[in-house]
């Protein structure tokens, strides 16, 4: 029985593997997925309905729990997701069992707040979103959604490092606290129209345009008169 806190998501246990097995389900309407943890001693290949896993992941839950078949559900997070280029629809995921009262590595989204009410914005700066997922470890059930950062505050070139965030509580920050860029305030670049240059007409004393000199008139002809010339002589 899934915990009632947490979201689940049923699977089934999958025998047949290959390319042409995963095209097979995708085109009727299941995802393809592996589980791994110290509850099965080898990975298991799974399959599981698009729409239930789609509706699962739209939760935003970090942590949920995995049905397969009969068997007791384990608490898991998401290890790797594969989205179609085009499309964007999730073509196989990876899942990672987890003990509840171990610590383990994860990443999490870092998403941007206040940006239309700092400063820097007010004045024609735009807000630069450098870092868009953060390394952290924490116990499982500590691991958050996503970290929301407030960048309300944000003058014109102002930076905003990782050091000046405060993690949430049970978490802590894998990333160089000093070398990590969350965002910034930058002023777009206008780029400059490229000058047409005008072609220039010599003009005559009536005002009418004028004439090539005779000397430059036919030049390509001479020559080609001059080199017959040259081949009757033989």
């Amino acid at each position: 029985m899934a915990d009632g806190k947490r979201p689940s998501l049923a699977v089934e246990e999958r025998a047949e593997r290959g390319s042409r097995e995963t095209r097979r389900l995708r085109r009727s309407g299941l995802v393809p997925g592996v589980l791994y943890g110290a509850s099965h001693p080898e990975p298991v290949s799974f399959k599981v309905g698009a729409r239930d896993l789609r509706n699962l992941l739209a939760q935003g839950s970090a942590l949920f729990d995995v049905e397969i078949g009969a068997e007791k559900s384990v608490p898991v997070i998401l290890k790797e997701q594969q989205n179609h280029p085009v499309r964007g629809e999730v073509m196989h995921v990876d899942l990672l069992e987890v003990r509840l009262d171990e610590k383990i590595q994860s990443t999490v989204a870092v998403e941007l707040e206040g940006g239309d009410e700092s400063p820097g914005v007010k004045v024609g700066g735009v807000v630069e979103h450098v870092t868009r997922e953060l390394n952290i470890e924490a116990l499982p059930t500590d691991i958050p959604d996503q970290i929301t950062v407030d960048v309300s505050g944000l003058e014109v070139a102002a930076t905003l490092m990782l050091s000046e965030i405060d993690a949430p509580q049970g978490v802590v920050f894998l990333d160089d606290l000093e070398e990590t860029t969350i965002a910034t305030v930058v002023v777009p670049t206008e780029v400059a129209e490229p000058e047409i240059e005008e072609e220039t007409e010599l003009v005559g004393e009536d005002g009418e345009p004028a004439e090539a000199a005779e000397g430059e008139e036919g030049t390509s002809g001479a020559e080609g008169a001059s080199s017959g010339d040259s081949d009757n002589e033989g």
